[in-house]
């Protein structure tokens, strides 16, 4: 929500937030989204400038590139290329942890797994080479888009440069218990995105004309605003030992993104204490 502002103001309003870590979601003056990156030198020098002047320090760095795409391999191949040049900008920040999406198409379950494996197959050595972390969610509207599916694919690189990211405003796409869905993640879970939603799949919670249509819906309220089992989800992550990259992943509200930022800061260290304390 802080995205249309200067990387300094971001800075700013995260250390003001209560904030002592940042995550870098995709900028169009930095690393779009599903194109190429476009941080030269002066940029990655701005934002290094900024983190320091506020005491703020990247925990991590988050876009989304076509590596699954099961139609175009000259897309799957701009990715990779685009995730090289990604990986050369978050080594420049002194940042370890990159966070991504599986992407793909659900239609096209087989050909999304062979593409994003073959783009695996050239980017785990990079990560493994550089000691990065890459934690991958499962995203509704991708080939993979429950929580044990994502998690098994994962664990199936067997390389410790790859980890899962647990969405809880994907909650109720990803499946029906959360308790059981974070336990399963655990061995290789690293990142959790903290943002509220309802859950779309009980009646008429949202109304989409025509019926029948296929899209998947769900938001990223403040804590509260939802329907996501919070007492399970903090006590679970800390009866699993969670001890990884906890992001507030609120989009909902750029009309009150400061006062956002603090509910959420807030909430998440009232959850903390009750269950880390």
């Amino acid at each position: 929500m802080l995205g249309r502002h200067d990387v300094d103001t971001v800075c700013r309003i995260a250390a003001e937030s209560g904030f002592r870590y940042l995550e870098l979601s995709p900028r169009a003056d930095f690393l779009p989204s599903r194109t190429e990156p476009r941080a030269d030198a002066q940029q990655v020098e701005a934002l290094r400038h900024a983190l320091r002047a506020h005491d703020v320090e990247l925990a991590s760095l988050w876009t989304v590139y076509r590596w699954s795409d099961p139609d175009d391999a000259a897309a799957r191949a701009d990715a990779v290329r685009y995730w090289r040049r990604a990986v050369e900008v978050a080594i420049a920040l002194g940042c370890r942890n990159l966070n991504s999406e599986l992407s793909g198409d659900p239609d096209e379950p087989e050909l999304s797994r062979a593409a994003f494996l073959q783009s695996m197959s050239e980017l785990v050595p990079l990560f493994e080479r550089e000691g990065l972390t890459m934690s991958i969610e499962a995203h509704p509207g991708d080939f993979i888009e429950t929580n044990d599916a994502a998690v098994d694919l994962l664990r199936g690189l067997n390389s410790p440069s790859i980890r899962y990211l647990f969405c809880a405003p994907h909650t109720f796409h990803l499946g029906a218990d959360v308790e059981a869905m974070l336990r399963y993640a655990a061995p290789v879970l690293a990142h959790v995105h903290v943002a509220d939603t309802y859950d779309h799949t009980k009646p008429l919670r949202y109304i989409v004309n025509p019926a029948g249509s296929t899209v998947r819906i769900h938001q990223h309220l403040d804590i509260g605003q939802g329907e996501v089992p919070w007492d399970i989800f903090f006590q679970t992550l800390r009866s699993i030992g969670f001890d990884g990259i906890m992001t507030s992943s609120v989009f909902a509200w750029p009309d009150r993104a400061e006062d956002s930022c603090r509910v959420m800061r807030a909430e998440m260290q009232r959850y903390i204490d009750r269950y880390w304390s």
